[in-house]
């Protein structure tokens, strides 16, 4: 079965509303992630990600959308290559694709988010568009439907940073003609910089946070085995989201007329 949104017709698109249909929405970003990978590394990942659990969720089933390629990132601008919207916008457009959707008789809508920019202003509109349209539309960021998985895989960190060995690994996977593997050696090292302390949220540019080559992680560990495993256990884990009851029953109304 094909599971994206583009490659289908007008008609496939209403039948498979009229089924009950999933979509997804990826999203992630425009930005730099170092001298070594491309700027839509973000959302080419959430996308990538999705059509793989997709095709795990057929009988669901599952309609992959193309991924909104931008998001908030004005912490990467000072490095160039960086497109990014504000909060108001991005809400603005998820209402706009949450209205479409309801309007073809879709009823739910799982977003899949590759960026850490946009974690809490996803938090923030789901619950404002679940309201709206009385209709279950959930959020997640793909590094957070799998850690075990990913701290296995990883042999120099816990978790997913930026531009690093992680996001290496799933490019080295997914298309490695994309990497600028001669510059990988260039991205690692000399990147520490300043964060807010525990339990303290502020502003900082990734100028501040990792102000050499804005990579927070050590991209030489990479490998597409790596990627391969990550890949796996988190289509794995996003199918079962998919097919999990708990969060695809309607929101309770509270708000009253």
């Amino acid at each position: 079965m094909e599971v994206r949104w583009e490659r289908l017709t007008s008609p496939e698109l209403k039948a498979l509303a009229e089924r009950g249909a999933l979509p997804v929405l990826p999203i992630g970003s425009l930005e730099q992630h170092g001298p070594h990978l491309p700027v839509w590394t973000d959302s080419f990942i959430a996308h990538a990600l999705s059509v793989e659990a997709a095709k795990l969720a057929t009988d669901i089933p599952a309609i992959v959308l193309p991924p909104l390629w931008t998001g908030l990132s004005e912490h990467h601008l000072p490095f160039g290559g960086t497109i990014t919207l504000d909060h108001a916008t991005l809400h603005a457009v998820l209402r706009c694709v949450v209205r479409s959707l309801q309007a073809q008789g879709f009823t739910r809508l799982l977003i899949v988010n590759g960026h850490g920019g946009n974690i809490d202003p996803l938090n923030v509109s789901v619950r404002e568009l679940a309201h709206e349209f009385g209709m279950p539309v959930v959020t997640t960021t793909w590094p957070n439907v799998a850690p075990v998985e990913i701290a296995k895989a990883l042999t120099t960190q816990a978790g997913i940073m930026h531009a690093c060995e992680g996001e290496t690994a799933l490019w080295l996977a997914l298309d490695p003609a994309q990497v600028r593997q001669d510059k990988i050696e260039e991205a690692a090292g000399g990147n520490a910089g300043v964060q807010a302390p525990a339990g303290f949220s502020r502003f900082y540019s990734f100028a501040e946070r990792a102000p050499r080559t804005g990579v927070k992680g050590d991209p030489r560990a990479a490998t597409s085995e790596k990627g391969q495993a990550m890949i796996t256990a988190i289509a794995a884990n996003l199918a079962r989201a998919m097919r999990d009851p708990v969060l695809w029953s309607r929101p309770e109304r509270v708000w009253k007329a």
